[in-house]
């Protein structure tokens, strides 16, 4: 059973973000960092895989929607697609491989879940305030055993309990939305979620002057210095989660 596990969600290409993780103490000595999808479909894809990688064993992948669109790009001109000409065979091989959930046994907490979305689909959308007999559907083929589901995807972290079961959203690392920081999660033996503080301004310039990507600079001014709001990102996903 495993001590203490780090979650990464919604990476999404962004190294200074995902440094500024790695190098938490508690990050360092986590048994396990579950990567929880969208790690690459970003400016700086190959560098963020790469460190990643170098994690090891300690690195529990699990598939993000992007990811799987880096390595099926539906749109010819989207992020996704520039990304999977820009990375290297390996890693799009490594992208290609990942499960949909992965189930870890934690001390204190048992058995947890972890998806992208939700556990039966990497796009699915559900918030933190999503109907109860919407997450009784969403929940419904989880193992009896499991009473603890870790996700991402809304990049907007939040606990809550629903039908007995505990959900932890861990935000996202590099594209959060509503909050500035790069947000995750630490399980073991409760659960806390934590925020790590970098310089969004001088980020947002690396990527910018760095990145192939010719959107970079737009794209990093909107996501990284986090223009994008809590109560926008909600609207967005509503009809997506059910509500009119």
């Amino acid at each position: 059973m495993l001590e203490r596990v780090a979650v990464l969600s919604d990476i999404h290409g962004v190294l200074p973000a995902l440094q500024a993780v790695l190098a938490e103490p508690d990050v360092r000595s986590a048994d396990r960092i579950v990567l929880t999808g969208d790690i690459a479909a970003g400016p700086q894809p190959v560098d963020v895989l790469d460190a990643l990688v170098e994690l090891g064993e300690r690195a529990v992948w699990v598939r993000g929607n992007a990811d799987r669109e880096i390595v099926q790009p539906s749109a010819p001109d989207s992020l996704a697609a520039w990304a999977a000409d820009v990375v290297r065979p390996d890693q799009l091989a490594l992208l290609a491989g990942l499960p949909l959930t992965v189930t870890l046994a934690v001390r204190g907490l048992g058995d947890v879940l972890f998806c992208h979305a939700t556990p039966r689909g990497d796009e699915e959308v559900v918030v933190v305030d999503t109907r109860l007999d919407r997450w009784a559907e969403v929940l419904a083929d989880v193992p009896p055993d499991v009473r603890i589901v870790v996700c991402g995807h809304t990049h907007m972290p939040f606990v809550r309990l629903a039908h007995g079961r505990l959900v932890v959203n861990s935000g996202s690392v590099g594209m959060p939305y509503g909050g500035s920081g790069a947000h995750w999660c630490l399980l073991g033996p409760g659960v806390e979620l934590r925020v790590s503080g970098y310089d969004a301004d001088a980020a947002a310039d690396r990527i910018a002057a760095a990145s192939s990507y010719p959107d970079a600079a737009t794209w990093a001014d909107h996501y990284v210095r986090t223009q994008a709001t809590d109560s926008e990102a909600l609207g967005m996903f509503g009809p997506r989660n059910g509500r009119r």
